[in-house]
């Protein structure tokens, strides 16, 4: 039994930072698999699956904006929600005297198409989690279903993704005619690979402490008629 998956994922707006542009925004010309990831993550994961993208279809002409959002620099430490629920003062963060304006340079009207599939990672797994047949039948219900347990992005949180399909095949034939020809999109972002493993370093699953430390994993990719055969690239990932 096969248990790929294919979505077709819709947005009015994405933003997928470039690593070598963090200061003023500038996105990828498409989606890093990291960020595709992302969006799947939040539909259906456990620990003891990960998932692996196959291919990216790109349906609509590449289409830059340019806009500037008013950001705040700096979040709520960590410290002072405990020291709160201790009985400190609240943590609290003044905007006007955090706000910082940052242009970005961001896709609009995005559609993509997306093949993908899992594996069982041996994480946190009891006998039932063995089961890939199980996950691929979760999988396949929340998507039918168009369930999430958190809103999908594309690349920031106040991109959502509008739309999620389920589909049994692409329909290649809404594949601007923009996108013809062999595209070269330049190293990008594949994703990052921690040093943890995904495990705990505490070796706690119920009180769990991950380790931040990673390694970015770059890729060479080339849009093929609308097309990224992400798992051909793969083989050359350099970090």
């Amino acid at each position: 039994m096969s248990y790929g998956f294919k979505i077709t994922i819709e947005g009015d707006y994405a933003l997928f930072t470039r690593s070598d542009c963090k200061v003023e925004r500038v996105s990828y010309d498409v989606p890093p698999p990291s960020a595709i990831e992302g969006i799947l993550k939040c539909i259906y994961w456990k620990p003891c699956i990960r998932y692996e993208i196959k291919r990216i279809i790109v349906f609509n002409e590449i289409q830059y904006a340019n806009i500037r959002r008013n950001e705040v620099k700096n979040k709520i430490l960590l410290s002072k929600v405990k020291s709160q629920m201790k009985g400190g003062t609240s943590p609290v963060i003044y905007t006007a005297e955090e706000r910082s304006q940052r242009a970005s340079m961001l896709l609009k009207n995005v559609k993509y198409g997306i093949e993908f599939c899992f594996s069982l990672t041996g994480l946190r797994a009891d006998k039932e989690d063995e089961c890939e047949e199980k996950h691929y039948n979760i999988i396949k219900r929340r998507l039918e279903k168009g369930q999430c347990f958190r809103q999908p992005y594309f690349g920031c949180r106040e991109f959502g993704v509008h739309k999620i399909e389920f589909v049994s095949d692409f329909n290649y034939t809404e594949i601007s005619p923009t996108l013809k020809g062999t595209i070269d999109l330049g190293y990008m972002l594949y994703g990052m690979q921690f040093k943890d493993g995904g495990k705990p370093v505490n070796n706690d699953w119920d009180n769990p402490k991950f380790s931040d430390e990673a390694d970015a994993m770059f890729y060479h990719p080339y849009l093929v008629d609308g097309i990224i055969d992400v798992q051909k690239y793969k083989e050359a990932i350099k970090c």
